[in-house]
């Protein structure tokens, strides 16, 4: 198997864990919108390999622990950094923040919090492609949680009725919340249940993103092909469900162990081992990824907030009279 891939996946996976890092220091720095982040840290290999395999015209959904997909989509740091920090220059003006950042532009139709919520509307995106016969495949990428969520169930079955260029990708992180998976559903194989929607299936359990690479490829070109697919990917959610969360339903022996499944150090050790790239190398990688993410956390501190009245911008149509905040009301009856 050919390993020219392998650096721009290390590289892709690393500046995913880096941003992710940032967007944990700009919490600690009080300057995030909002209290409810949820890091990606631990599930780089997914975004990696399915990010890769898709089409610049193909288009995707999120889940609320949805940055790192949108990065390895080419999603701009400086623009997500500055939405989760609810400031204007943010990819939604700041009014998504970290779980609503969406850019049609690049083909991300939209995080959603609400789990599993994200799931029918590539199926609607794909309906419309194969009606205009357009190449494009749309993705859902959602957590073990959406599977057990009804909406997941109609959206397979409707994407293999109809044969619809749609893949529904699970990052299964091994935790609902506080909830460990084994407690939550009767079979761990939830490429099995896709199976019987008669779905083209793909269970990623190791932690070779090149081979995943490849693997998730078949499936995203199956489905161009109107076979619609199903991926799961098995990863470890190195910290909490959100970043106060100091996970105390899991042992400090479990987090241990299993932080050593880390899809990144195993990209590293591959690269050195098969002479692909050597510790300097992969060193000065490292060192610009950390500048760039340095760079958009200072472009976001620096963004401007938006005027209060912005919140009421592109939510109604262009002839609907513009709301008056509560504040202006008040203002208004205190000068009377």
């Amino acid at each position: 198997m050919s390993n020219t891939l392998l650096p721009a996946l290390y590289n892709t996976m690393r500046r995913i864990r880096t941003f992710e890092e940032r967007v944990s220091e700009l919490f600690i720095k009080g300057e995030s919108a909002g209290t409810m982040l949820h890091l990606s840290i631990g599930e780089e290999l997914g975004p990696a390999c399915v990010g890769t395999a898709m089409k610049n015209n193909d288009t995707f959904t999120t889940h609320h622990r949805g940055h790192g997909i949108f990065i390895a989509r080419g999603g701009n740091p400086d623009k997500m950094l500055a939405e989760i920090a609810g400031k204007k220059d943010g990819y939604c003006k700041g009014k998504g923040g970290s779980m609503h950042i969406a850019d049609m532009k690049l083909g991300h139709l939209g995080a959603n919090a609400i789990v599993g919520g994200g799931i029918p509307t590539v199926v609607g995106a794909a309906m419309s492609y194969k009606y205009l016969k357009e190449e494009r495949v749309s993705v859902a990428f959602f957590g073990d949680g959406a599977m057990q969520q009804g909406i997941l169930y109609e959206s397979m079955n409707m994407a293999a009725l109809w044969k619809l260029p749609v893949v529904f990708c699970c990052i299964n992180n091994q935790y609902g919340m506080g909830t460990k998976i084994e407690d939550a559903v009767g079979i761990k194989d939830f490429s099995k249940r896709a199976k019987s929607f008669g779905l083209n299936t793909l269970h990623i359990n190791d932690l070779d993103v090149e081979d995943a690479y490849y693997k998730s490829k078949e499936i995203i070109e199956s489905a161009r092909k109107f076979q619609p697919g199903f991926i799961e990917v098995e990863c470890y959610r190195f910290f909490g469900h959100a970043r106060m969360d100091k996970s105390p339903y899991r042992k400090e022996s479990e987090e241990k162990e299993k932080r050593k499944l880390d899809p990144i150090s195993y990209a590293k050790s591959k690269l050195i081992k098969n002479n692909i790239l050597n510790e300097n190398e992969i060193d000065k990688i490292d060192n610009n990824i950390m500048n760039e993410m340095d760079n958009a956390m200072e472009f976001a501190l620096k963004s401007p907030l938006n005027d209060e009245k912005e919140i009421f911008k592109d939510v109604y149509s262009k002839n609907d009279p513009m709301p008056v905040s509560v504040h202006e009301k008040i203002k208004k009856i205190l000068s009377n």
